[in-house]
């Protein structure tokens, strides 16, 4: 009866199939383990909504991922805090876009605008700002720069980084490796506010 009972309560912790197995890690919570024929080495990685998640390459079995896991337990902490925070703005972030003052808001993103492009050298030609549900800004073929009114009550460095994003675009018109190497030389990590913008939610 205890070997039953011994099973059962593993089995809680531990969930197997064919491509993926499930672990709760304490203080942490579930992990997925999840085979992958594009890996080369164990990845970890997390993300609101997503969970955490580790990628498993073929010949690299589910213990050695789960010590893995287990292994990255501070660093997992830590990012945890983070998107807790992250997630605080997020919805503190929804809560005032209810609340942009429609007149003031495009003055001032056309505003700091305009000092980052004579601050860089960069010319565009008009601007339009619009309540957009998908997208945070753009930039046509004759550098037309369109930007998302909810820009205002993002934090300084992301409001920052979208715009030199399309300033970047009227001398680049692609997500190329240039592009981001051309932004990098006017954002510090471009890449690493790129992710963290993804935690705003427009729609």
């Amino acid at each position: 009866m205890a070997v039953r009972r011994k099973f059962k309560e593993e089995a809680i912790q531990v969930r197997i199939n064919s491509m993926s197995e499930i672990f709760e890690l304490p203080g942490i919570g579930e992990i997925k383990l999840e085979r992958s024929r594009k890996a080369k080495r164990l990845i970890i990685r997390i993300a609101p909504e997503r969970g955490i998640r580790v990628a498993v390459p073929w010949g690299v079995s589910y213990a050695e991922a789960k010590n893995f896991a287990i292994s990255k337990t501070e660093w997992l902490r830590r990012h945890q805090r983070k998107i807790k925070q992250f997630e605080l703005e997020s919805r503190s972030f929804i809560e005032q876009a209810a609340n942009i003052d429609p007149v003031d808001a495009p003055r001032r993103l056309r505003a700091r605008l305009r000092i980052l492009a004579d601050r860089f050298g960069f010319c565009y030609n008009r601007v339009f700002i619009r309540n957009q549900r998908s997208r945070w800004g753009s930039c046509s073929h004759g550098n037309n720069i369109n930007l998302n009114i909810k820009l205002i009550i993002l934090p300084q460095e992301l409001i920052d980084y979208v715009l030199l994003h399309e300033l970047v675009h009227t001398i680049v018109k692609n997500h190329s490796p240039i592009f981001w190497t051309e932004l990098s030389r006017y954002v510090n990590n471009p890449k690493t506010l790129n992710k963290k913008l993804r935690f705003y939610k427009l729609g």
